[in-house]
C-alpha cells in the first residue's frame, strides 16, 4: 500500500501527514452539535490511518473541540502533531468585536497577556504540555504584529510550542508575519472553488518557507461527492443560508464530479478522496484539513493522502474544474 504523505512544517524540524483532520465540525457550533463518542472515534480513527496532523482551535463549541482532542488523543501525544488556535476571546473587550457566541460578545485580540492567558487554558483541556503549531486564529487589528510575535517566540523558547501559525492574514499581515522569520505556516481557505490565495498569498509565502495548511478543503462538504441538489440544511447548520450551497451551485458541482468520475473510478476512490488529492498537488498547498466526524469519514479521508494522481488526471480535473465551478456563485 502506498504511504500517507508527510511534509515539513515550514522551518521547523516537524514532519506532518499531508492530510490533517479538522475539528471545527466536532466542536459542534455550528454544525448542528456533536457526538463525542463518534468524534472521539473519528480522531483515533484517523491516527490509525497515519493522520498524525490535527487542527482544532478554543472557538470550536468554546473550547469543547480541544477537550474531545484532548480525550481522543490520551495515550497517544507522540503519533499527533497538534494544533490549535488563540486570539478569538471572551475575557476581555479589548481588540475588535467580531461576532456574539450565546449572546456574549467574542474579541479579536492577540495581545500579549492574552496569548499567554489563552495556550495554557488550550494546554489544560488538550491535556498535554506542548503544542506543536500555535496559530493566530484571526488577525486583531489593534494590536502590532511584531507584540504578538514576541509572546509566540517567548513560548516558543518556553517550549510550550514548537511552531507558529497565522490563519486568516492579508497580504500585508503576512508580509509583516514573515519579516519577524518566526512564522512556519498559515493557514487559509483553500479549495476547487476557493482560490484566491494563488494570487495573493501563497507566492510571498513560499518565497518565505512558510506552509500553507488549506482548510475547507472540501468547501463545508460541497465538493464531497455527496452534497446533492435535495440536501437541506437545519438548526444552526451555517450553510442553511450560505449562498455558495444555492441550488444552481450545487448543480454545477454536481456537474463536476460527473466529469472527474474517470479519475475516482481509475483509482478505485471516491470523488472526496481526488479532490483532497488534487488540492495537495497545488503549488504551496503543504496540507489539506479535513473534517471527519466519525471513523468512515476519518478513513476516507486519510486513504487520499495515499494517493498520487497522474499528469493526465491533473489535466483532466484541471479541465472540469474551469469548465463547471471557475464561476461558482459566491
Amino acid at each position: 500500500m502506498t504511504e500517507m504523505r508527510t511534509r515539513t512544517l515550514g522551518g521547523s524540524s516537524i514532519e506532518a501527514s499531508a492530510v490533517g483532520l479538522g475539528t471545527w465540525a466536532i466542536g459542534g457550533w455550528m454544525w448542528g452539535g456533536t457526538d463525542e463518542s463518534e468524534s472521539i472515534a473519528a480522531i483515533r480513527s484517523s491516527i490509525d490511518e497515519g493522520v498524525s496532523l490535527i487542527d482544532t482551535a478554543p472557538a470550536y463549541g468554546q473550547g469543547r473541540a480541544e477537550e474531545i482532542v484532548g480525550a481522543a488523543i490520551r495515550g497517544r501525544r507522540d503519533d499527533v502533531v497538534l494544533a490549535t488556535k488563540c486570539g478569538l476571546v471572551q475575557h476581555t473587550e479589548k481588540g475588535t468585536p467580531f461576532f456574539d457566541y450565546d449572546g456574549e460578545p467574542v474579541h479579536r485580540y492577540l495581545g500579549r497577556e492574552s496569548i499567554i492567558r489563552e495556550v495554557e487554558q488550550s494546554l489544560q483541556r488538550l491535556g498535554t504540555d506542548h503544542i506543536d503549531l500555535y496559530i493566530t486564529h484571526w488577525q486583531d487589528p489593534t494590536t502590532p504584529i511584531e507584540e504578538t510575535v514576541d509572546a509566540l517566540v517567548q513560548l516558543r523558547e518556553q517550549g510550550k510550542i514548537r511552531a507558529i501559525g497565522a490563519s486568516n492574514v492579508s497580504e500585508s499581515d503576512l508580509r509583516s508575519y514573515a519579516a519577524t522569520g518566526a512564522l512556519d505556516a498559515i493557514q487559509e481557505e483553500y479549495s476547487m472553488i476557493a482560490r484566491g490565495i494563488e494570487t495573493t498569498l501563497l507566492p510571498i509565502a513560499r518565497e518565505a518557507d512558510v506552509s500553507t495548511l488549506s482548510y475547507s478543503s472540501l468547501a463545508l462538504g460541497l465538493l464531497s461527492g455527496s452534497m446533492g441538489p435535495d440536501r437541506t440544511f437545519s438548526g444552526d447548520d451555517q450553510r442553511r443560508d450560505n449562498p455558495r450551497f444555492s441550488l444552481a451551485n450545487r448543480e454545477k458541482v454536481a456537474r463536476l464530479m460527473q466529469a472527474i468520475e474517470p479519475v475516482s473510478d481509475a483509482h478505485a476512490a471516491t470523488k472526496a478522496q481526488i479532490v483532497i488529492a488534487w488540492t495537495l498537488d497545488q503549488p504551496g498547498i503543504t496540507y489539506s484539513l479535513c473534517g471527519a466526524r466519525n471513523p468512515q469519514q476519518a478513513r476516507e479521508n486519510a486513504a487520499a493522502g495515499r494517493i498520487r494522481l497522474s499528469d493526465d488526471d491533473r489535466t483532466l480535473i484541471d479541465a472540469a474544474v474551469a469548465q463547471h465551478v471557475s464561476d461558482l456563485d459566491a
